[in-house]
Order: C-alpha cells, then sequence, then structure tokens
C-alpha cells in the first residue's frame, strides 16, 4: 500500500463536497501536471492519502482512499492527463496545518514541505503515521 496527499481549493472542491459522494466516491480530475499525473497512474485501488485544503487553510482535513485507479480524463481536451476514483473515509479529528508540518523535524523532507504547489504528491509510511497522530487518529488508517 502507498500513501499520497490530494491538494484542493475548499472552493472548487472542498471536503465536505467529496463526503457528500459517499461509497461511489467521485473522480480525481483536472491535474494538468505530468509529474502529478504520473503519481496517479502509480495509485492502485485500496491506496490511501490525505485530503488537504490548499490556499487560504492550508492543512489535512481528511483521509481518502483510491476506489479507481488511472483513467485517461475526459475533461482533458488534449487526451494526455488521467485521473483517479477517491471516495472520503474518515475526517481528521484535528486538522494538520502546513505550519504544524513545517514545525515538525521528522516531516522535514516531506514533499509538501519541499514541493507545496504540486497537486498530488507521495507520503512516505512514516509521514503517514506522524500525520495522521498529530491529526488525533488513534490508529493510522492501513
Amino acid at each position: 500500500m502507498a500513501y499520497w496527499l490530494f491538494k484542493s481549493e475548499p472552493g472548487t472542491w472542498s471536503w465536505d463536497d467529496q463526503v457528500e459522494c459517499g461509497a461511489k466516491g467521485t473522480e480525481w480530475d483536472g491535474v494538468r501536471n505530468y509529474m502529478a499525473n504520473n503519481f496517479m497512474k502509480d495509485m492502485k485501488i485500496g491506496d490511501k492519502g490525505f485530503f488537504y485544503h490548499s490556499v487560504n487553510e492550508k492543512q489535512v482535513v481528511g483521509i481518502v482512499e483510491v476506489i479507481g485507479e488511472h483513467v485517461m480524463d475526459p475533461t482533458d481536451a488534449k487526451g494526455k492527463f488521467g485521473m483517479v476514483q477517491l471516495k472520503a473515509v474518515e475526517q481528521m479529528p484535528t486538522f494538520v496545518t502546513l505550519a504544524d508540518i513545517k514545525g515538525d523535524p521528522a516531516l522535514e523532507e516531506m514533499v509538501l514541505v519541499k514541493n507545496s504547489r504540486l497537486s498530488v504528491q507521495p507520503v512516505t509510511a512514516a509521514e503517514w503515521k506522524k500525520v495522521c497522530a498529530m491529526g488525533g487518529l488513534k490508529k493510522a488508517p492501513k
């Protein structure tokens, strides 16, 4: 299993929007960055990810699960980029801010710290456990 982080502007697509989709989930479409697209190509059903509100909030607000692997994104007229299917798993009891993450020496190598503009990014198992603990989850979802 791999872990990921998915960034979204809450005014465009929020955690509440994701939760509202229920078990059927929704397509994570609209990604137009080659590196982010390549990460989505590596995703497998069952992988988990952080749902991150970007822009003004800059915080991890929930956990999502990959329920559909990479397919072409029909919103991409040029046919270069793909998407995955995600469903909400659970909200973080305590939201974990970018400042919290940057303030923890154990997370200084996290992609979110090094390349905060990347919309889809990998998270190591150690980072996953640490951020889940910071968010008040008694047990990190596997």
